[in-house]
């Protein structure tokens, strides 16, 4: 299923786009745009989708999101049937960010986040509970006062315990799980084979190569880098292209395990069960009932930003 691609206004003379969202319950919108995301989800559970990552959420639900990578929420109830669903939304660019880091020393924990938030962040919801804390500050009147609370925000969440999300294939680009220019090109050289060789026979032994490294220096740059072994790393991409096709596709569970790189249909489950904690046809279903009943709901006009096909 396409990602419908959602315009983000910023304002004139604002740094930062900040959205109260409150609704009877938060509708599936598989959408994407190229400013980074942080959404706080209050007073509501359900299922949320990053990438190729489902996850159920409930209470203070703190997620960062990346640019350009498909997302949504949808819920099935509050939990105060009181009381309206609510969603605080900031946007905000990566440039203006990183030269916010590059110009002033005592930002420059953003740089550390955006480099953690490449295939989206999950926080916990001790996270979660300190920003609901600052929502005035938030939700000010004062463009200035909405972005002093950003900025001390998102350098709070820095150093914080998050989850990655998506797997580096969920991106319609180049992934953009890839290290920026200030990360070692010889990783660089290793992601590029994977990226390009996923669906083939691949070994530690070859990435190195590439790479130029040791394959005990290979995977310390893994692990320094982007958090897991060269071989996680790989089985993540390659069950992200599956997820894909999972949700795009028709196609047989044994051509897309094919297809992304396992050799055989019981490899590709175990895998996929280790990675996503759900089979690929259950994942399958979970997507295809969610866009399923969002195509028969009334659409909801509360939403502030609109959302263009490109």
């Amino acid at each position: 299923m396409k990602p419908s691609y959602e315009h983000v206004a910023m304002g004139a003379g604002c740094s930062v786009r900040v959205f109260h969202r409150k609704l009877p319950r938060i509708p599936f919108e598989w959408h994407h745009h190229p400013e980074y995301e942080l959404t706080l989800t209050m007073n509501s559970r359900g299922k949320r989708y990053i990438g190729d990552s489902i996850a159920t959420y409930e209470g203070d639900d703190l997620v960062l999101v990346p640019p350009d990578l498909p997302h949504t929420w949808s819920s099935n109830r509050s939990i105060d049937g009181s009381a309206p669903q609510v969603a605080i939304v900031v946007w905000f660019s990566g440039d203006w960010a990183r030269r916010v880091a590059d110009c002033c020393p005592e930002f420059e924990a953003l740089h550390r986040l955006l480099r953690r938030a490449a295939c989206g962040l999950a926080f916990g919801p001790e996270a979660g509970a300190a920003l609901r804390a600052r929502a005035a500050g938030l939700l000010s009147d004062s463009p200035r006062e909405r972005l002093g609370v950003v900025l001390d925000a998102l350098c709070a969440l820095a150093d914080e315990d998050a989850t990655p999300l998506a797997s580096p294939s969920a991106f319609d680009v180049d992934s953009a799980g890839r290290p920026s220019g200030h990360e070692p090109e010889r990783l660089n050289r290793a992601l590029a084979v994977i990226e390009a060789r996923f669906a083939e026979r691949l070994t530690v032994g070859e990435l190195a190569a590439a790479a130029r490294l040791s394959e005990r220096t290979l995977n310390r740059y893994f692990m320094q880098h982007l958090g897991e072994s060269a071989v996680r790393y790989v089985n993540r991409v390659r069950v992200g292209h599956a997820c894909r096709m999972l949700a795009d596709t028709s196609w047989p569970v044994s051509v897309i395990a094919a297809r992304s790189g396992f050799p055989n249909v019981a490899h590709f489950n175990r895998q996929f069960r280790a990675l996503k904690e759900t089979t690929p046809a259950a994942y399958r279903k979970e997507f295809a009932g969610a866009a399923h009943s969002a195509a028969d709901d009334e659409p909801l006009d509360s939403r502030s930003p609109s959302l263009e096909r490109r």
